[in-house]
């Protein structure tokens, strides 16, 4: 797994895949580059794949981040690490607050942008900080509990719950306290690239009605909506999810 630093952070990073385009994807609150696996093998032959772990998150160094533009700079700082200047920007959960956020941010580095499992203002709910204060594997399982579908299979929800409380409590609570404040309701407007929304319709964390949200108020904007999947669709349901992101990636130019 290659690295670079990146202001006082050493930022560890997937980099997979062959492509005219480069697909950087973002992952959530108390998450990892590894729950992008499926999507990075499946875009692999079309598209250049970065999947990085953030400050505090995987294997990267550093705190953690309690504000979403914190994040957004990270970002950055690796695609200019890497001389990438033009990027297909993708985000699941708090990934995607970071996605949006970078699209008003630096709209000309951005040639489409896929919105996973989240929204324009993330809310989180109080019992999840009570939770988490209380006792933190009691708090990754409240976590857990909610990301999924009822029906996920049991190893999928214990590996979500062994990602998640591998998080340190500081990280996981810095990331929803980021979630919680962030809001870009008024500004969707502004997003003029191509754009994927993609969401679980189980999802209890984020439902529907916030990627059909984002799908209204971002111009020409794709909704995904996954039967059967939880907050965690790419994890969830990944063929479905990982044809999704193919096929608008190939739509970028042309091709299907």
């Amino acid at each position: 797994m290659p690295a670079r630093t990146i202001g006082e952070n050493t930022i560890h990073f997937e980099d997979t895949g062959r492509g005219s385009r480069t697909v950087c994807l973002v992952h959530g609150s108390g998450g990892s580059s590894e729950v992008w696996r499926h999507q990075a093998q499946r875009l692999a032959d079309v598209a250049r794949v970065i999947a990085l772990d953030l400050p505090g998150h995987g294997r990267s160094g550093g705190e953690g981040a309690t504000r979403i533009e914190d994040s957004v700079a990270a970002v950055r700082g690796l695609l200019d690490a890497l001389d990438v200047r033009s990027v297909v920007l993708g985000g699941h959960s708090m990934g995607g607050a970071v996605a949006q956020a970078f699209a008003l941010a630096h709209p000309p580095r951005l040639a489409g942008l896929i919105l996973v499992g989240t929204g324009a203002r993330l809310r989180v709910m109080p019992e999840i900080f009570s939770a988490l204060e209380r006792d933190h594997d009691a708090g990754a399982r409240f976590v857990t509990g909610l990301a999924l579908a009822e029906r996920a299979p049991e190893d999928l929800a214990a590996h979500v719950y062994r990602v998640t409380r591998a998080a340190p409590s500081r990280v996981l609570v810095g990331d929803f306290r980021a979630c919680d404040v962030f809001d870009v309701m008024p500004r969707l407007g502004e997003i003029a690239v191509p754009t994927l929304v993609v969401c679980g319709a189980e999802d209890r964390l984020t439902p529907p009605k916030y990627a059909e949200f984002l799908r209204a108020r971002i111009a020409g904007a794709r909704l995904v909506l996954v039967p059967g999947a939880g907050h965690y669709v790419q994890l969830e349901r990944p063929e479905e999810t990982s044809a999704a992101l193919r096929e608008f990636v190939l739509s970028l130019d042309g091709r299907r």
